[in-house]
């Protein structure tokens, strides 16, 4: 089975900036998918099914509190491992990704190693 990463985020060069981040993963056989928006995401969510989704918050159309909670809470996708990666580093903001379900909360500024440690440690890399 492929493992699968997606990157959602609405800023393009956020979602760059991620992808040449993980891209030696990809020498690995991890696949990257991308997404620009809340629903976009749900969707790739539930069509591939990746093993991390590292999740903005603030989106058009769905944010991703609204993403995470449906995915953990409505469709019941435990599975999926969801790192809220944001810009809303307060401690509401915080306990509200807790509250939907999201397994890990990072702000942004973010550090690059960080984000390949983490991704190696839930896809069981290396």
């Amino acid at each position: 089975m492929t493992k699968k990463i997606l990157i959602v985020d609405d800023e393009p060069h956020i979602r760059l900036l991620i992808e040449q981040t993980l891209e030696d993963l990809e020498d690995e056989g991890v696949e990257l998918l991308t997404a620009s928006n809340g629903e976009e995401a749900l969707e790739t969510i539930k069509a591939e099914r990746p093993q991390l989704v590292f999740l903005d918050v603030m989106m058009p159309k769905m944010n991703g509190f609204d993403v995470c909670n449906a995915v953990k809470n409505e469709f019941g996708i435990k599975d999926t491992y969801i790192i809220m990666l944001t810009a809303k580093g307060q401690e509401f903001d915080r306990q509200r990704g807790s509250n939907v379900g999201a397994d890990l909360y990072m702000t942004k500024p973010f550090d690059p190693d960080e984000i390949i440690e983490k991704s190696q440690e839930v896809l069981g890399l290396n």
